[in-house]
């Protein structure tokens, strides 16, 4: 198309940012799913992003800004549009602070922190994907998310730069204000920790480790939990009377268990499979597409529904859907 040809130019010309034309998006996802962006940027220069961002939007082109894919499900038709990457990822040590940027993996600030013996993030070990992503989506596991950890958050709100504390981030399980504001892009943040022995803190992660990759092995083309667990708080009274208080945890229930009263283990459909171990893990176990791991999904969270009344609210975020059905 002529306006993404003139896209193409005008990107190409931004020093320290790399274009490519028609990249599947299946490269950049824990899935393996995806067909093709018009376009993607891809750079680890902070200035660079931000005149890309500025480009794109006056270009009045689609736009979607991605860090490690973890928790994308692509669109087998794509995306019509262009695809932005930043992938800064130096992280610097302040005392007990650590200023990293958005495109650091998340397991080298955790694998940094411990090395520090800076205690706070060795419960985070083996979570994929960048520590933007891990801010937006406040991710955390065993009791503890990043939410604790951080100091202060810059951001690009399509204008300016902004820094948010801990406060404005308006941090809750699995939210934030940056899943609120879809257009704002997290660029680095600062983290703080307290003093910790670096062999206890590595002793913790490393079993933690071996627990998560027996559950999520690494090769495993999945995005790991699925859906949310839910807030024991948010949920009708009928309900929580049939949970068994074995299944609480932490005031939260793992949908893996309602999930697990449906029969949804095992339930397959083409290459998308449910685990059979895990009723929260869908992956993809070969040539997988989009169409069917969305239909999984819908047929997950229409089960539970129909048993118990309450909706599952998805981990995943959907890229390139005018809308989000199962398919016929």
């Amino acid at each position: 198309m002529p306006v993404f040809s003139a896209a193409l130019r005008r990107l190409a010309a931004i020093p320290e940012l790399s274009v490519r034309e028609n990249a599947p998006l299946s490269e950049f996802t824990r899935f393996g799913i995806g067909g093709p962006a018009a376009l993607l940027g891809d750079t680890n220069s902070e200035p660079a992003f931000i005149e890309a961002m500025g480009a794109v939007q006056d270009m009045g082109l689609r736009r979607m800004v991605i860090g490690g894919g973890t928790n994308l499900v692509v669109a087998d038709s794509g995306f019509e549009g262009v695809v932005l990457r930043y992938t800064g990822s130096k992280i610097t040590r302040i005392g007990n602070t650590l200023h990293a940027e958005a495109g650091a993996v998340l397991q080298d600030v955790v694998d940094q922190s411990i090395a520090f013996g800076l205690k706070g993030m060795q419960t985070m070990t083996g979570i994929p994907g960048y520590l933007g992503g891990a801010i937006y989506g406040n991710a955390g596991a065993y009791g503890h998310s990043i939410q604790e950890r951080v100091r202060q958050v810059q951001f690009f709100d399509g204008e300016q730069t902004v820094c948010f504390d801990n406060e404005a981030c308006q941090f809750r399980y699995r939210e934030s204000a940056f899943k609120q504001h879809k257009e704002w892009v997290i660029l680095s943040c600062e983290l703080e920790f307290e003093s910790g022995p670096p062999e206890e803190l590595a002793k913790t992660a490393d079993e933690i480790r071996a627990i998560r990759d027996a559950k999520y092995p690494p090769a495993m083309k999945c995005a790991g939990s699925i859906f949310k667990n839910l807030l024991i708080v948010n949920l009708p009274a009928p309900v929580v009377t049939r949970i068994p208080a074995k299944a609480i945890r932490e005031g939260k229930v793992a949908s893996a268990w309602f999930l697990e009263q449906t029969g949804a283990r095992g339930m397959r459909r083409g290459d998308i499979q449910v685990a059979p171990y895990h009723a929260n893990l869908v992956y993809n176990d070969g040539a997988g597409t989009s169409a069917d791991l969305v239909a999984v999904i819908e047929e997950l969270k229409h089960r539970v529904y129909d048993r118990f009344g309450i909706e599952l609210e998805e981990e995943v975020q959907y890229v390139g859907f005018d809308y989000v059905t199962a398919p016929a």
